[in-house]
Parts: C-alpha cells; structure tokens; sequence
C-alpha cells in the first residue's frame, strides 16, 4: 500500500469509503488489501460477525463504530449507517465499511455503495472470502466434486420486506444445480424444507448446517430433507450457520477429519 501520510495530511482531502469484506471470521482469510487498509483506518465501521482477530487489527487509534445487525437486535438501521458513512467521508480520509464475508454477497454492500455514489462520495469494494464458501470448506465439504456435483446456487434464506419479488422461487432453486448454499437460512429452514420437497426434492438429500464457520468454535449438523428440523430443535442449533443441501454433504464423513 503506498504511502497515506499522517492524520493531518490526510483530512485535507475528501475522504474515501472503502467496503472491506472481513471474511468468515478465521483472521488467516482476511485479505492482505483489507487488513492494510484496517492498519491505517481514521474510522472503521464493523458489523456483529467480524471476528474480534481482525477487529484487533483496527489501528488503535481509529474511531470504532459497531453497525451490527442480527436477528431481532440492531445496533444502527441501515439508513444510518449509510448516513454515518457519508458523514465521516467529509471529516476522515480513510472510512472502512467492514463486513462479515463479502460486501457484495448478501452483505448489502451494493445498496450502501449505491447509496454512496449518490452522495458523491469516493468510495472502492475490497472483497473478502464468503462464508458460503468458506465455511463448508472448513467443514469438509466441496461445493463441486466430479463425482457429485458441477453447479452451485447460493440463496438467502432470509429475505427482508420490500423486495423487488415476493419470494425466493425455490422450486426453480430446487432444480437448477446439484448443490444448494442457504445463507441466513436457520429460522426459516422449516419452510425452506418443505417447499423444497414439494419441488421434488428427495427426503433423502444430505443436509449440513455449518455454524460459525472457520471459527474455533465451528459446529456441524448433519442430516437430511426428512430430519434436519428435528435435529436442529433437539440440539438447539441457532444462527449463525450456512446450510449445504446436495450429495456433496456424504463428503463430510471423510473429509471433515482434515479441518485447519
């Protein structure tokens, strides 16, 4: 990273916003790029699933702001937060917007960085590694395998009112590839379930549940269409978590023993 002068020097310029994607929480996948930019930051606003190792990173003396939205509990509205970030971009140099994973995958980084542009505000994605990915991986389970699977859909599970459809079109989802990544899918996979099923989709297909991905305390739940909502009730397994669906799942019981 070239050179970025002192605080002083810096606030002279109109500030940039930098969406940074912090990974899925293992401080080893954040990237070269974003850590720098967290090195030399005047503000960092952070969302609730940045890893307190890359939350760490953040120069000391940079303005920590928490965003963090979980179910039920938000810390700023999204409106706000994008208000915070046009605001700090006229008094600091360097704004970094740090979200879990990717900015640009289910992370609303395309809405705040629209909203940015509008405002006029400089502002540069930096992606990180995504949970969908990431996550199974650590999990031993390849999203393609030759012998399984050679077509992934990635989906949410969670989708926020107001959209520009009503509804995830799972029966499409449920036929358009051989492996299926679910993020923010836990509360609904009930529904998720179902509607999958009534798209055809045996009882019999593998399911995972991936919870706190790459982190030390990562955890796996295994089971099927017919039996990962019980599973999930029994055990209490809560958000956050990725669920894979496909045979690519079978995978876990011999890979998973090569974790990092």
């Amino acid at each position: 990273m070239n050179h970025v002068g002192t605080k002083e020097e810096r606030k002279r310029v109109l500030g940039k916003v930098y969406l940074v994607g912090a990974g899925p929480g293992d401080p080893g996948l954040m990237t070269l790029k974003g850590k720098g930019l967290l090195e030399c930051a005047d503000v960092v606003v952070y969302d609730a699933l940045v890893s307190p190792q890359i939350l760490a990173m953040i120069n000391p003396a940079a303005d920590k702001i928490d965003a963090g939205k979980r179910m039920g509990r938000h810390s700023l509205l999204q409106e706000e937060t994008t208000q915070l970030l046009i605001e700090k971009a006229q008094t600091e140099a360097i704004v970094v917007r740090l979200k879990g994973g990717d900015p640009f995958v289910f992370g609303r980084g395309g809405e705040e960085m629209e909203d940015l542009v509008g405002a006029g505000v400089s502002v540069e994605v930096v992606p990180g590694v995504t949970s969908g990915i990431a996550a199974p991986a650590y999990a031993g389970i390849p999203l393609t395998h030759r012998s399984y699977s050679s077509s992934v859909t990635f989906v949410t599970g969670h989708e926020s009112a107001g959209k520009y459809r009503p509804a995830v079109n799972w029966s499409a989802i449920a036929h358009g590839s051989e492996t299926i990544v679910i993020y923010m899918g836990v509360h609904n996979l009930p529904y998720i379930v179902e509607q999958l099923h009534l798209a055809g989709l045996s009882l019999e297909t593998p399911v995972a549940l991936v919870r706190w991905g790459t982190r030390p305390e990562q955890e796996e739940l295994i089971g099927t269409l017919a039996t990962i909502v019980d599973k999930i009730e029994k055990a209490k397994f809560l958000a956050p978590a990725i669920a894979v669906i496909g045979n690519v799942v079978n995978l876990h019981s011999i890979l998973s023993g090569c974790r990092p």
